[in-house]
């Protein structure tokens, strides 16, 4: 965190201060639901609703879209406080949550994302974090800096190992933000459940007190992330500075594509640029996203520019 940053004690801040910085690490601390608004049938496709336990037992539910004759199959996982879905931020109050002052007020729908996937000749299997979407409840519905979605990842890959029918399929993984991040630590935790993944695609990931930071100081409250980080410990017994994916970068090997938008203001381009080097993977691979400062332009990218992301999967996945 910046050199400015410090504590203060119980009792040191005006109600109003306090209040903000309470809800900065609520905020953080726990991910809101937004709700299931579409399914793969929308966009004519065939699908399957799937529910299989996370590494720890957590019921999860999730979609299968089969791909009749293909023997590739990628999971996706999405970012924090979405679902499978995607994110209704055209709508309140999913729209005030990211949306003011930011651009993202328009809804994010990934069903386009896996019917370019099906038509590209892959089997997609997506599903909802824990205390997302309509997956179960756990962890007294705490997000601690992707540990508990880590187990979510290893659930998704053994869960497509238990169906005998997708167990020899070639894998990749197409994890977006906190799915990217959780795959980072998952990898970390349990290198040999990858072992048999081809690729993968790990867009916007960043550094959760890089984008505290950046709240905060369009909040007029820069300087005060350590506080947040302190009262954030005290709800979920981690710390959001020892939570950055650089740390479980060295452990993905995997060919690895991510990329961002440069402009965002929730984040800061050396803070991608770091995470990019950290990966371990021999083959890796970054771009950014220009002529946009809405985050939410990176999370459609995919459905409006295929090319890059397809040629990716299609080199690594023959």
């Amino acid at each position: 965190m910046s050199g400015n940053n410090k504590t203060v004690g119980d009792g040191a801040l005006d109600a109003q201060v306090d209040a903000a910085l309470d809800a900065f690490a609520r905020g953080l601390a726990f991910s809101a639901r937004s709700p299931l608004l579409g399914t793969p049938a929308d966009a004519g496709l065939q699908f399957d609703d799937v529910t299989f336990p996370s590494a720890d037992g957590v019921p999860l539910e999730g979609w299968f879209i089969p791909c009749p004759g293909s023997g590739k199959l990628i999971i996706c996982s999405h970012p924090f406080g979405f679902s499978r879905y995607g994110f209704p931020a055209h709508l309140e109050p999913w729209k005030s949550a990211w949306g003011e002052g930011l651009g993202n007020d328009f809804e994010v729908n990934f069903m386009p994302d896996y019917k370019i996937l099906h038509d590209n000749g892959y089997n997609v299997l997506t599903y909802d974090f824990r205390n997302c979407g309509l997956s179960a409840a756990a962890n007294g519905g705490l997000a601690s800096n992707a540990r508990f979605e880590s187990r979510d990842v290893l659930g998704s890959l053994a869960y497509v190992r238990s169906r005998p029918e997708l167990a020899r399929m070639t894998l990749g993984l197409f994890s977006r933000c906190m799915g990217a991040h959780a795959t980072f630590v998952a990898m970390e935790l349990d290198p040999a459940a990858f072992a048999d993944v081809r690729a993968l695609v790990a867009p916007l990931l960043l550094s959760p007190t890089v984008i505290l930071e950046q709240q905060l100081e369009r909040a007029g409250l820069a300087g005060y992330a350590a506080e947040v980080d302190r009262r954030f410990r005290r709800i979920t017994s981690a710390l959001l500075a020892e939570g950055s994916p650089v740390k479980s970068a060295p452990a993905v090997t995997v060919p690895t594509l991510t990329y961002g938008v440069h402009d965002d203001p929730l984040v800061r381009p050396s803070d991608l640029e770091s995470i990019f080097e950290a990966i371990g993977a021999k083959e890796k691979d970054m771009f950014w996203i220009h002529d946009t400062t809405a985050r939410w332009d990176g999370y459609l990218w995919f459905q409006r520019r295929p090319e890059r992301i397809l040629e990716w999967f299609e080199n690594h996945m023959r």
